[in-house]
């Protein structure tokens, strides 16, 4: 964060965290408005002028961020103001530059702490394999792996390495030895984040979200190499999850994939909060799947609308379908913790400053970033740099079974199973005969 007049910034924090706001929002000529226990409230004495949110904004971003900002019109990100985690978006709005400011808990959410089943305890244990958590925005995905990789770092002395985007808890190192890669201010991508992973000797690897399938792809290589993956992705249940990750490749591809997804999958949680008038808050509610030989053999054989009926009478290996899980677990609890207790803002637990190494130069992938970030290449229309390496391998008469080189964010209101794969298909068809 760079120096200049943020004194009155860093007084809206300091009051944030005393009052306990879970978020802060700015937006010109507007009173300021705040979320107090789940609920937005306004402050009608404190306006921000236009000109001190621009002002704000250019002192919090630095120069690739600024670069961002002009191009996209938006920006997510992550810094540390007085010890006290915030996660920012700036975005262009009717009024000129508005700032969403959550304020994150200083002290990493246990699972015990989140309300989750206990049961997630075992994933701290797990040596390999891929753990997918699944679920729609705003769920809750990021910290439930955060309270994993805490309950991991508190058990066993291993090597983790995240790419996250952006990082929202910093982890001391306790029994692991924790590196944390943030997109676009440590790496360019989380392609990139994974190709070079592999060489830092790690045990486990945490990836912030799957959505394109050279990272879904490298992903599982990962998991099949022996590592322990644990990975977000946007999914509504355990069929979806599978289907998005297999679909997203050219179909003489596919059933190659879902073996490599039988042989890694260690557990799919999908998570859902969900407002219980008992106990007048939202507690998360879960759907477990665990990789036994009988979902592995789903997967394999392609029988996916199997798979509920499969969770469901699964429950002696521990999986819930979410029905159950209110039934069984939630229904039967004698008490929860208070979102409040966990989530409360607070200052950081860790007291190492972030160190900016002189030897690299940050704005040098600005344009990659610009090109792969999320929503930037429109489905089913690859890249430049993309078109051109698939131009290259029709010349050299490279099959995409060799290697897939189709890049398609599959946007969640869009897409639609026959556009994809026809899409995925006409690089196919506009081949000559004698290539294919």
């Amino acid at each position: 964060m760079k120096r200049g007049d943020v004194s009155k910034f860093e007084e809206l924090i300091a009051e944030g965290v005393k009052g306990g706001y879970s978020d802060i929002h700015l937006s010109g000529g507007q009173p300021l408005s705040f979320r107090e226990n789940g609920v937005i409230r306004f402050n009608k004495n404190v306006i921000w002028s236009h000109q001190e949110v621009d002002d704000l904004v250019k002192s919090i971003l630095d120069n690739r961020q600024l670069l961002i900002l002009k191009k996209r019109h938006s920006i997510d990100f992550a810094i540390t103001v007085n010890q006290v985690r915030l996660r920012i978006n700036v975005f262009n709005t009717i009024r000129g530059l508005s700032v969403a400011i959550r304020l994150l808990p200083g002290v990493i959410p246990s699972i015990t702490g989140l309300n989750l089943h206990p049961s997630l305890k075992q994933i701290a244990e797990l040596k390999s394999g891929l753990v997918l958590l699944c679920g729609p925005t705003g769920c809750g995905k990021s910290t439930t792996i955060a309270a994993v990789v805490n309950e991991i770092n508190n058990l066993r002395p291993v090597h983790i390495v995240t790419l996250e985007d952006p990082i929202e808890f910093r982890f001391p190192s306790r029994k692991a030895f924790i590196e944390q890669r943030e997109l676009g201010t440590h790496v360019p991508s989380f392609r990139q984040g994974l190709v070079d992973v592999l060489r830092e000797d790690p045990d486990v690897i945490v990836v912030g979200e799957m959505r394109e399938p050279e990272v879904m792809r490298l992903t599982l290589n990962a998991a099949e190499s022996g590592h322990l993956v644990v990975a977000s992705l946007h999914a509504t249940n355990a069929e979806d999850a599978i289907y998005r990750i297999s679909n997203s490749f050219p179909p003489e591809a596919q059933e190659e994939i879902r073996f490599q997804i039988a042989s890694t999958i260690a557990w799919v949680i999908i998570q859902q909060l969900v407002y219980m008038e008992r106990f007048m808050f939202r507690v998360p509610v879960l759907s477990i799947m665990k990789g036994t030989s009988s979902i592995k053999g789903v997967i394999r054989e392609n029988k996916l609308p199997q798979m509920e009926n499969t969770i469901h009478t699964g429950k002696n290996d521990g999986m819930f379908t979410m029905k159950r899980y209110i039934t069984e677990y939630i229904n039967v609890a004698d008490s929860f913790v208070h979102p409040s207790q966990s989530f409360r803002p607070s200052e950081e637990t860790v007291i190492e400053d972030i160190y900016k190494s002189p030897l690299i130069d940050a704005d040098s992938f600005s344009d990659e970033i610009l090109a792969s970030h999320r929503g930037e290449v429109e489905l089913g229309r690859p890249s430049s740099a993309i078109a051109q390496r698939r131009k290259e391998k029709e010349e050299l008469n490279i099959s995409p079974l060799d290697e897939f080189d189709q890049h398609y964010i599959i946007d969640d209101d869009q897409a639609k199973l026959e556009d994809i794969i026809a899409q995925l298909e006409e690089p196919q068809k506009s081949r000559p005969k004698g290539n294919s």
